[in-house]
């Protein structure tokens, strides 16, 4: 087993810079759209707007990949978005809804193509037998990130005003522009194919389309959209459960919530370390199981618990977010690289669709229902969809199978999962 490369640790750790001013410019860009817009309906309009050109991009990664390559896919993501946010920060004191709109879109896509490009490149980079550890480190610094990005957003905003976000997260997306020029990672399908799940891919499919897919895969991939979906209504209802908590602290409250949940996502890498030592492998069944205890975690979360027994929900909630992101991405990185770019599009496609829809819907169930009543019944669906993932992985869609060991998520042991760097921003979705 060779070790993660230092070229690869430098460009987690450009990962990591880009990704702490995504979550400053998170806070930023909410404020500075109810500043534009002046009403609550226009940051709605302009999120769904943002989340729909991410779903778009999605359908569009794979071919994109294929064409340019996903290091030239990467580049010219973090570019345009660099240029997005400079143009915020030029035109902060007036600018135009139009505007503003336009930079949404280019965040929006700019955000999937660059997820679905470094997801899909991860083995070429580092090797099949690293790319759980790989995996574990790119969640482990998001965390870092969004911990910073939430933390430094009121000062940063208060002294610099939102030209000073903007302007931060634009030199972010700068270094994580040169870090690929002066790094040159190698991308493309160079590497040694891995221990792959027969039947991953059938006949059917091929460099123009994912017609073969397993029915294991799509199974995944659907209860990852549908746990978008049901993360999207905690994210809208936190806000609401934080007034009715703690009327004089809301923003402690969540502070507090999503502290934990961060130290969560960091601790699920040292589970999945353990969980592969020996050369055991994560699988569907980990997904499944991990999604029906993040789900559980995140309602527990809305029951009125006091401020201790929160903050170890939310530090479950995290713990079981982190893991099963960790599960999911490196089992759908064991598919031959022909078809990787195009399944991580998909699967990137399904996770905004539902976050877009959920956002719409729970922001709707929570006009007429209490915050716990809309979180239970999203959560219940990605606890359906768990379990039925379960049933058709024990009717033999994950039946045992000897490989060399390897610290790849295989089917063989337990085959294989959430902001889920997720693809979108908005941590725990």
């Amino acid at each position: 087993m060779t070790a993660v490369s230092g070229r690869f640790r430098c460009l987690v750790s450009a990962y990591a810079v880009s990704s702490y001013g995504n979550y400053l410019s998170l806070i930023a860009l909410s404020l500075f759209t109810y500043e534009v817009t002046g009403s609550a309906f226009g940051i709605g309009a302009l999120m769904a707007l943002r989340l729909f050109s991410g779903m778009l991009a999605g359908l569009a990664a794979g071919a994109l990949a294929e064409k340019a390559g996903r290091r030239a896919l990467m580049l010219l993501a973090d570019l345009a978005q660099a240029s997005a946010m400079a143009v915020l920060a030029l035109t902060a004191p007036g600018t135009r809804v139009p505007l503003l709109a336009c930079a949404v879109v280019v965040l929006g896509a700019g955000n999937t193509l660059f997820t679905v490009a470094l997801r899909s490149a991860v083995p070429v980079m580092v090797g099949h037998e690293e790319r759980v550890r790989a995996n574990g480190m790119l969640v482990t610094v998001r965390s870092f990130a969004t911990v910073l990005g939430f933390a430094s957003a009121a000062p940063v905003i208060a002294y610099g005003g939102y030209a000073a976000a903007f302007a931060i997260n634009g030199a972010s997306f700068l270094v994580s522009a040169a870090a690929l020029l002066v790094l040159r990672p190698s991308t493309d399908g160079d590497e040694a194919e891995g221990p792959a799940a027969p039947g991953d891919v059938g006949a059917a499919g091929g460099p123009r389309g994912l017609r073969g897919l397993s029915a294991l895969l799509i199974g995944m991939i659907l209860l990852r959209g549908a746990d978008a979906l049901a993360s999207s209504s905690h994210n809208v209802a936190l806000p609401v459960a934080a007034g009715a908590a703690s009327p004089d602290h809301p923003a402690l409250f969540m502070t507090q919530f999503w502290a934990a949940w961060a130290v969560g996502t960091l601790l699920a890498h040292q589970v999945v370390k353990r969980r592969m030592s020996g050369g055991r492998a994560a699988g569907d069944r980990a997904f499944a199981i991990g999604t029906c205890a993040m789900s559980l975690f995140f309602v527990l979360a809305f029951t009125g618990l006091p401020a201790p027994a929160l903050v170890a929900v939310a530090l479950g909630a995290g713990l079981a977010d982190g893991f099963t992101e960790i599960v999911y991405t490196s089992r759908l990185q064991a598919v031959p690289d022909r078809w990787r770019s195009r399944l991580f599009g998909l699967s990137a496609t399904a996770e905004t669709s539902g976050f877009t829809l959920g956002t719409v819907a729970a922001a709707a169930a929570l006009e007429a229902l209490p915050a716990l009543a809309v979180v239970g019944a999203f959560h219940g669906t990605a606890v359906c969809g768990a379990l039925a993932l379960l049933v058709l992985t024990a009717r033999g869609g994950t039946a045992p199978r000897r490989t060399r060991p390897t610290q790849g998520v295989t089917r063989g042991e337990g085959t294989t999962h959430g902001a889920r760097t997720g693809t979108g921003d908005t941590p725990g979705a």
